[in-house]
């Protein structure tokens, strides 16, 4: 302490007051040595018994100063006395701490490091590996500090000295990754938490997240894309394009001109309003629409500025949630990149809740939540994922289970290569400084210093309160139902021990009025009324009605100050940030067993699992952390040594390493810079016209059997079969158009292109103004060739100009689209491009009768290149035929069979069959489902009128051909 004028100063102060000196052995004064009688007349005070509990464990020499200022300050001289005697003790403990420190340093350090590994191990497992390298692992035993053990399979992973070198090799890369997370109010800085159900605990994670990975080694840009939304119900800030997040703390990461992490917000759906969720689905096609265009326009960009002038495309693509999922599945598929998935609790388990609760019918869950396409997206995007990363063992295990494309017993069967990884959640710590001390001596110390006053969150919450010295069991989630706050209040009103010991504090987001919420949360805030007053925990229970974002620390502060507890009784939870946030601030926790949680505790072992529907086993963990202070401080301790495990950091030094191991893809296409230089010829306008029109036709391209399907394709609305009670609607939609293009485009606009011209993709399409998409599925030639003609015949006058292009889009095979064209007299060159068997086959018109069997076409292969992904080819081909004979076998007769395979029409990358009785074939969802359990990744497609079935790859359809 040489040097500390202020740890002079209280020996000077001690000698004066005449206190007994500290034996050199450092042993303790007897107590019946001391003859102070200021603290003798105390009453129950024991000195003894204060310093063993409570000094004992605080010997910070900031503290003491606080201390010693408080003493000089003090103006009575019996206090003073006291004060100083105070300061006796703690000095004498700091010396026989800091012995003991000095001998322990070196092992606690080793210590330190050897929890650190095994953490990383038990909390970053990837739960299922490569399942082509065979079952790995490891049993490891945990023993908690309560005695109870924790015994479970554990696979490898790379050591930390690996991970690190691996990290150092990546500060060379230059990486782009793009995030997306649809619905929600998003924005880095003042998050609406618990605005709405829609705005909790994945818009945080997946904006950390994003910040995380954009301060990480080898990360140059990271976008997060979501909603943009501009309307009176919410804030302005949502409706900005852009928003870039800034780095927490000082990290020392290279920067760029475009590096970073960034908000990038894409307008779809209604533009003025906010929507929930569930809403969102039918404008999901605008959302790809717009993103595919950053995408590219950013990859140009960074090419520019890192990548020596070649594009620099997103080393992979997540996205957040199912909605998000389904876009990052089509973006995927578009450009050739590596897809990511995160649920974030999934359709299949919230339904079998929703059901086992008995509330509302499966009819009534579906036309509420929109379950079904849900479902169906998550399962596309189990179909077209590369790596799917959940949080806990839970969702891998009992949640992914229920789905058609997850079987783990069937996957290691087959060797599949699907990758299922369990990465906990991130957080950052740096901003967070655990404090010792407790309730009373904070409100002693705002007594004696008026200038450090509480946060104005404390007192909000203690006006409640008769007794706001009590420990406080806090609980922090949104009004809703299955987040289980009205058990918790029922658990806490029924238990006398528990009231008396505790006061209860329910964080509930924020209202102004009940009236004004939404009916779920308004009927969760009114039931939780009527239980206080049932149970009169008026002055033992806080509902404050607001709280912003940065009060949130100091409300976990003031529960860890009061020796409080967390709690999060929710029915199931994914993730549980909240319990990370809690432990990270000292607070034991008591949560469900179910879900995240359950892997959370194993790695910090710092609280108590219960069933979330067992009242009595809530109120029983509550009681024993609060009554037991010992088994509170051990809690507390556990968490503290072992948070820094679920860092982001942590989190994303696994999350690349994962990246790492996907097979680079990037786009097929190139593009030449021909016609680069002609305005008229921009592929940018090229583009936009495509998205502004062809994309946003509402035009069925192909049909689904029995059911609404969650692709593209059949989301659009259907077109009738007769094409003459749709010709003349046909035409004058055309003549509409034509007349608003004749007026926008440039006068004198000619068409200079050459037929003639393989060497370019697309030379045609370059040129066009606008592009026409004739989606055409009808059951005789005549009809279509009736439809196709109508469109001609419309914009005669426009084709002239050579500013209108058109494609034309079924699900006939090139062989019958040339034999329709040729019997219409219609030349294959008055289109631009024909997308053929519902999309598993792209051509482009050519003079050249040697590129595909004598017919003026040129097959796209760079667009078989990138739907080839996770084909089944001659295997997916067998099972389709086993399940037309049994079809035939269950349904029809051996001399009228109901399916057959239909060899002409089939193709490499599109089998078809042909459909004798449609009335007797099941659903297009059997059959998918038949093909995802056998691990067969495949896009089934009912078409002309049920007559025909075209299985195409999964990333694969007329709507993806287009983009």
């Amino acid at each position: 302490m040489a040097g500390n004028d202020w740890i002079n100063s209280y020996l000077e102060a001690i000698l004066d007051v005449g206190e007994p000196a500290i034996d050199q052995q450092g042993k303790k004064p007897d107590a019946k040595s001391k003859s102070s009688l200021l603290l003798r007349e105390r009453g129950r005070f024991s000195p003894t018994t204060y310093f063993v509990e409570e000094v004992i464990t605080g010997f910070d020499e900031t503290d003491l100063h606080k201390s010693w200022l408080k003493a000089a300050a003090t103006r009575s001289p019996q206090e003073r006395n006291t004060r100083l005697e105070n300061m006796c003790w703690r000095i004498w403990n700091l010396a026989r701490k800091k012995k003991q420190i000095e001998g322990d340093e070196a092992r606690r350090s080793a210590r330190k490091h050897l929890e650190r590994e095994k953490g990383r191990r038990e909390a970053t497992a990837d739960m299922s590996e490569d399942l082509s390298e065979g079952e790995r692992g490891d049993h490891v035993s945990d023993i908690s500090a309560h005695g109870e053990s924790h015994r479970g399979r554990m696979p490898r992973i790379s050591s930390v000295d690996v991970m690190d070198a691996w990290a150092s090799q990546q500060k060379e890369k230059k990486l782009y990754i793009v995030l997306i997370s649809l619905h929600g109010l998003i924005r880095g800085e003042n998050m609406e938490l618990g605005r709405d159900s829609d705005t909790g605990g994945q818009v945080k994670y997946v904006v950390e997240l994003a910040r995380a990975l954009a301060s990480m080694p080898g990360v140059y840009r990271v976008d997060l894309l979501t909603r943009q939304v501009s309307g009176p119900d919410v804030d302005w800030t949502y409706g900005e394009p852009a928003e870039m997040l800034p780095p927490r703390g000082s990290e020392d990461h290279e920067l760029g001109e475009s590096s970073g992490a960034y908000i990038v917000r894409i307008p779809f759906g209604p533009r003025d309003k906010y929507i929930p969720k569930e809403l969102l689905w039918p404008h999901i096609p605008e959302f790809v629409d717009g993103a595919l265009n950053h995408i590219i326009q950013m990859s140009k960009v960074l090419g520019e500025q890192i990548g020596g002038g070649d594009p620099v495309w997103p080393i992979a693509i997540h996205g957040h949630y199912a909605d998000a999922g389904d876009s990052a599945a089509l973006l995927s598929g578009a450009l050739n990149v590596p897809m990511l998935f995160t649920g974030h609790s999934l359709g299949r388990d919230k339904l079998e809740q929703s059901l086992k609760q008995g509330r509302l019918s499966r009819e009534e869950i579906n036309a509420t939540y929109k379950i079904n396409r849900r479902i169906e997206a998550e399962e596309l995007c189990l179909d077209a994922s590369e790596i799917v990363i959940t949080s806990t063992r839970q969702e891998v295990e009992k949640q992914w289970s229920l789905y058609d494309g997850f079987d783990v017993i069937l996957e290691r069967k087959l060797r599949a290569r699907i990758k299922r990884n369990v990465i906990p959640p991130g957080m950052e710590f740096n901003h967070i400084v655990p404090h010792d001390g407790d309730i009373d001596g904070e409100l002693e110390a705002d007594e004696d210093n008026p200038a450090s006053a509480d946060p104005p969150i404390w007192s909000e919450i203690m006006r409640f309160f008769t007794n706001p010295r009590k420990p406080m069991i806090l609980a922090l989630a949104r009004p809703d139902p299955k987040k289980n706050i009205t058990t918790l209040v029922k658990a806490f009103g029924e238990c006398r021990p528990l009231r008396e010991l505790a006061n209860l504090t329910l964080i509930l987001g924020n209202r102004e009025d009940i009236e004004e919420m939404s009916s779920t949360n308004s009927s969760v805030m009114l039931s939780i009324l009527k239980l206080i007053d049932k149970y009169d925990l008026y002055g033992h229970i806080a509902y404050p009605k607001h709280h912003k974002q940065p009060d949130v620390p100091d409300i976990y502060r003031l529960a860890a100050k009061t020796k409080g507890v967390f709690i999060n009784p929710a029915y199931i939870e994914p993730f549980g940030l909240t319990l990370i946030e809690a432990a990270a601030y000292g607070l034991p926790i008591v949560a469900t067993n179910n879900g995240g949680p359950v892997d959370i505790h194993r790695v910090l072992d710092n609280g108590i699992l219960v069933d979330p529907h067992d009242q009595l086993a809530i109120a029983d963990a509550l009681l024993k952390l609060v009554a037991d202070k010992q088994r509170w401080a051990k809690c507390r301790q556990n968490g503290l040594e072992k948070i820094h495990l679920f860092s982001w950091p942590e989190h994303c030094k696994t999350y690349l390493s994962r990246i790492a191991s996907c097979r680079p893809r990037q786009p097929q296409w190139q593009r030449t810079d021909e016609f680069e230089n002609s305005e008229s010829d921009s592929p940018g306008d090229s583009l936009r016209d495509i998205q502004d029109i062809s994309l946003n036709l509402r035009l069925s391209l192909d049909g689904e059997k029995l059911e609404e399907s969650g692709s593209l394709d059949n989301a659009l609305e259907s077109v009738d079969n007769s094409a003459n009670s749709k010709s003349k609607k046909i035409q004058n939609a055309v003549f509409a158009w034509s007349k608003g293009m004749q007026d926008a485009r440039k006068a004198g606009s000619t068409e200079k292109a050459d037929h003639n011209n393989t060497s370019n993709k697309f030379p045609a399409l370059r040129r066009r103004k606008h592009i026409f998409v004739i989606a055409v599925d009808h059951d005789n030639d005549a009809d279509i060739m009736g439809t196709i003609k109508n469109v001609f015949e419309a914009a005669s006058k426009e084709r002239t100009s050579g500013s209108i292009g058109f494609i034309l889009s079924t699900a006939l095979t090139i062989s019958e689209i040339h034999t329709l064209l040729v019997s219409g007299g219609i030349n294959a060159t008055d289109f631009d491009a024909f997308i053929c068997n519902s999309g598993g086959d792209l051509y482009y018109p050519s003079l050249n009768s040697e590129n595909h069997s004598g017919l003026p076409v040129e097959v796209d292969s760079d667009y078989h290149s990138q739907i080839e992904y996770r084909w089944g080819g001659e295997g997916l081909r067998k099972t389709l035929v086993r399940w037309a004979a049994s079809i035939v076998e269950k349904e029809g007769e051996k001399d009228k069979p109901v399916v057959l395979e239909d060899p002409q029409r089939s193709t490499t990358y599109c089998y078809s069959f042909k459909v004798e009785n449609p009335s007797l074939i099941p659903p297009v969802k059997e059959l998918r489902k038949l093909m995802r359990i056998q691990a067969l990744r495949c896009h089934v497609v009912y078409c002309q009128n049920g007559t025909k079935v075209n299985v195409i790859p999964v990333l694969a359809s007329r709507a993806q051909s287009l983009r």
